[in-house]
């Protein structure tokens, strides 16, 4: 009879072997490895965007002179949400705000490799992550132009 220990390896490498093959070699690293998650010491910016499936997004941003220097994300939700949220945090980084609002759903998709990278059914992951980049852009101006005009 097979030990408990012996049980929950085989589990856990069955799901492992799920995980790559749903999200290949790329996206099941980042799922592993989670960079990028949890909100940076600086981050005074933060957007955040539910789907329809009830998955939530946060991104965390700390920005100076225009300049995304810090990013960071959470998320409730799946590995789909989880490995958007990161790549999203992840195209953020050292860039401009003006490239951060161009980032979209699909710019997040092709960063993790393409339509194959991950079910159909979660794509929508993606945007998720763009939206929430989005809105946490939106508290920067708001909190930034809000307090010039002050």
């Amino acid at each position: 009879m097979p030990s408990f220990d012996d049980i929950v390896n085989e589990l856990q490498e069955k799901i492992f072997d799920e995980a790559a093959q749903a999200y290949g070699q790329a996206g099941f690293e980042r799922w592993r490895n989670k960079p990028y998650l949890g909100r940076p010491a600086k981050a005074e910016y933060m957007g955040a965007s539910t789907g329809t499936c009830g998955d939530t997004i946060r991104i965390f941003l700390h920005i100076e002179n225009d300049l995304v220097c810090d990013a960071g994300f959470g998320t409730d939700g799946c590995g789909s949400s989880q490995i958007s949220g990161s790549m999203a945090a992840e195209l953020a980084m050292n860039k401009t705000c003006e490239e951060v609002a161009a980032i979209t759903g699909e710019t997040v998709l092709e960063a993790l490799g393409g339509p194959d990278c991950m079910p159909e059914e979660d794509r929508h992951c993606t945007r998720l992550a763009a939206n929430a980049l989005h809105e946490a852009l939106g508290d920067y101006y708001f909190k930034t132009l809000g307090a010039r005009e002050r």
